[in-house]
């Protein structure tokens, strides 16, 4: 399958700064993926090169096939962009801004009509339209800046914070929105400081930190890297009564409680059902069994600090 966004050791210097310093990505069609890191990681120089704004000191971009440098304009055709500063036209009406952007996108005028009354009503912006756009809340700026970003309806959506000054429901809204538009046909680059968000949202996950990927994987990937394997969590009906020693070889305990174990395991698959053979055998009652929740947050902080180390 051809990737939709490809990058090969791309970098970008602004004199003696390195922005960012050897960053390849794949991302293929279908594929959401998110970039992580602190302020100053090199996560938005990223997408400007990637919508081809800003152009590589080394290395290079192709989206849809189409190089960022030799083919802007056909890169410009194929990506949908939020970022975090949007540049709003505040004395225009919503309608006439989607009506201005459809134009530089030379979609036809009914088109342009048919996907601005879907997008204004899908993002909860439909009784606000007759407002200037000065008007509008950051949330509502936001929603609109979104709507503009998929007016053409764009192979490539390169995300800046997507949910920044969101109220709790238009964040969940457009959380829904960017989850809806994951398609066969379409990738998605997601930047964002909200991690719980990029974990509900991301197939992968690229955490950045001065201008290089340190850590790269699907979110249960970069657990078991950084974090181990996975803990379970064993409850029983009544008092342990000795159910630590029945536990089998290879189940590693990190934990008890007056009705509760907790295990590692490298192959749960494999491990659990022994695991309820072994207790049932003896005629111990079993509640739950289910793996220990294990944060994006955690990895975050665990990769950081290994590489502040070094």
């Amino acid at each position: 399958m051809t990737a939709l966004i490809e990058t090969e050791d791309l970098a970008k210097h602004f004199g003696d700064l390195k922005a960012v310093d050897g960053i390849s990505l794949r991302v293929q069609p279908g594929e959401l993926l998110a970039l992580l890191g602190p302020n100053g990681a090199g996560k938005t120089t990223t997408i400007r090169m990637l919508a081809s704004i800003l152009s590589p000191t080394r290395g290079w971009v192709r989206i849809a096939g189409y190089d960022t440098v030799s083919q802007a304009s056909e890169v410009r055709r194929q990506i949908g962009m939020l970022t975090e500063h949007h540049g709003l036209y505040t004395r225009m009406k919503s309608s006439e801004y989607l009506a201005y952007f459809g134009e530089i996108y030379r979609l036809p005028r009914p088109e342009v009509e048919k996907r601005s009354a879907e997008l204004l009503e899908h993002f909860g912006l439909s009784e606000a339209a007759k407002l200037r756009i000065g008007n509008y809340s950051k949330g509502m700026r936001q929603k609109l800046a979104m709507a503009r970003a998929l007016l053409h309806d764009p192979a490539v959506l390169l995300l800046d914070e997507p949910t920044s000054s969101m109220d709790p429901e238009s964040a969940r809204l457009v959380r829904g929105s960017i989850a809806g538009l994951q398609t066969a046909n379409r990738a998605i680059v997601v930047c964002t400081h909200n991690l719980p968000e990029a974990e509900a949202l991301a197939d992968r996950i690229a955490i950045i930190r001065r201008g290089r990927i340190v850590a790269q994987g699907t979110p249960g990937q970069l657990k078991r890297e950084f974090l181990g394997s996975p803990i379970m969590e064993l409850r029983f009906s009544g008092e342990l009564d000795g159910a630590v020693r029945l536990l089998p070889e290879g189940a590693t305990l990190t934990e008890t409680g007056p009705d509760w174990v907790r295990f590692r395991s490298e192959n749960p698959e494999v491990m659990n059902p022994q695991v309820v053979r072994s207790m049932a055998g003896a005629g111990i009652g079993i509640v739950t069994l289910a793996e220990v929740s294990r944060s994006l947050e955690e990895v975050y902080h665990s990769v950081m600090s290994a590489e502040a180390s070094k």
